[in-house]
């Protein structure tokens, strides 16, 4: 078994995503016109910003969600959603994938990485769509129905704060210019604060 790891969501790795992310263009389509090519987007977004998000693999080698994030522009269905438009210098998360709704540290390891992304890309801010759920919703409604809204409360604890609303959907942005650098590499520390907070404690060898 290999340990899991974190790659980057390019058009090399994209076979490596649910099969429903291979051919959607939602966020990147206008209402208006007609669907654009993934693959042209692809290499434009690749030649211009590098991967357009991360893939998180378990253990056993199976993937166990995606995330798509990029600049704001990358995305103009974004501008006609309610609570837009995002900011144009900011990173917006689209949407994320959940393999698996037993393994719910996989969705906050998918935001850490887009969120060390962000800062390490020099981005002021990151933000992305928020939906206010009534208490007691399920995870499946919160995290695997929706997967281009995010908890309102979820990005929340990441320090997002919703700024402009529209109904129960809101525009979520956490502001990037009080974190601290770090040298430790971006996917090594998600996997390394992923485990301390999910993995269970070592368990002492006997002495002989």
């Amino acid at each position: 078994m290999t340990p899991p790891r974190l790659t980057g969501l390019t058009s090399l790795t994209l076979e490596t995503a649910p099969s429903v992310c291979h051919e959607c263009v939602w966020w990147q389509s206008r209402r208006l016109r007609g669907a654009p090519d993934k693959g042209r987007w692809m290499s434009r977004v690749e030649e211009e910003y590098g991967a357009f998000g991360t893939v998180y693999s378990g253990d056993d080698g199976k993937t166990l969600g995606v995330i798509q994030y990029g600049p704001a522009p990358l995305f103009p269905h974004a501008w006609e959603l309610p609570g837009g438009p995002p900011s144009e210098d900011a990173m917006l998360v689209t949407c994320a994938y959940l393999v698996d709704s037993s393994a719910p540290w996989v969705m906050q390891s998918l935001f850490l990485a887009a969120i060390g992304e962000a800062r390490d890309r020099d981005f002021a801010s990151v933000e992305a769509f928020a939906y206010r759920y009534h208490e007691g919703e399920s995870a499946q409604a919160r995290f695997r129905e929706h997967r281009t809204v995010f908890p309102a409360d979820f990005l929340g604890d990441f320090g997002f704060r919703v700024v402009r609303t529209s109904g129960r959907v809101g525009l979520a942005r956490l502001e990037l210019g009080g974190l601290v650098p770090v040298e430790e590499g971006r996917r090594a520390r998600v996997l390394r604060v992923v485990k301390e907070a999910f993995l269970p404690e070592p368990v002492p060898a006997p002495r002989p």
